[in-house]
């Protein structure tokens, strides 16, 4: 059961951020909280690992768009859905080095989660080891149905339709960077 909370706090790649990660994920998790923290996973090189329970998340192509370029894209998409600056921040969050975050968020926040894989359940033991609060909002078996980043990403990369599976603000910062046809690159010179 998810209580109340004054502080919230998120976290993902958001390589795209995505309408099921706003919807499902970030606005129910501000929903829980007076005061939202996103933070953003993969922020660098030097914070990124790899896990055994997500061995792709380290991939170039996997993660074409910069720490800046995400939170410009998170901040847009939240201000759209509704939320003031007083309401959120958005900072970096070295899931790959747990014993880090503590000097980016609050240790006495509640970390919302949702878990759809092995990855998922990982991350919740490697912030829970750190002492951390952790309530799921939702747990489920398989993604089925659902969309992913990975999916948007092949479809940037194959000049497919993806604007409509992120947010509107979000479709729009990408597009002024030209960020899809980064990814578009990035995947054709990715070996198979």
């Amino acid at each position: 059961m998810v209580t109340q909370s004054h502080v919230g706090i998120v976290h993902g790649r958001l390589q795209p951020l995505h309408n099921e990660h706003l919807k499902k994920y970030i606005l129910a998790a501000y929903k829980q909280c007076e005061f939202l923290i996103v933070g953003i996973t993969n922020p660098d090189p030097a914070l990124t690992g790899e896990h055994a329970a997500a061995p792709h998340r380290t991939q170039e192509a996997s993660n074409p768009f910069t720490y800046y370029e995400r939170a410009l894209i998170v901040q847009a998409s939240l201000l759209e859905a509704g939320l003031g600056w007083e309401d959120f921040m958005v900072v970096p969050f070295p899931i790959n080095k747990p014993e880090y975050i503590k000097y980016y968020v609050p240790t006495d926040a509640t970390f919302f989660m949702t878990i759809y894989d092995k990855w998922g359940h990982a991350k919740r033991e490697l912030l829970e080891n750190q002492g951390f609060r952790v309530e799921v909002l939702c747990e489920e078996e398989s993604r089925d149905g659902t969309i992913s980043s990975t999916q948007i990403r092949e479809r940037m990369a194959h000049s497919g339709p993806w604007e409509k599976l992120v947010p509107e603000a979000a479709a729009r910062v990408i597009k002024q960077r030209k960020l899809d046809q980064r990814v578009a690159r990035l995947m054709k010179e990715q070996p198979e």
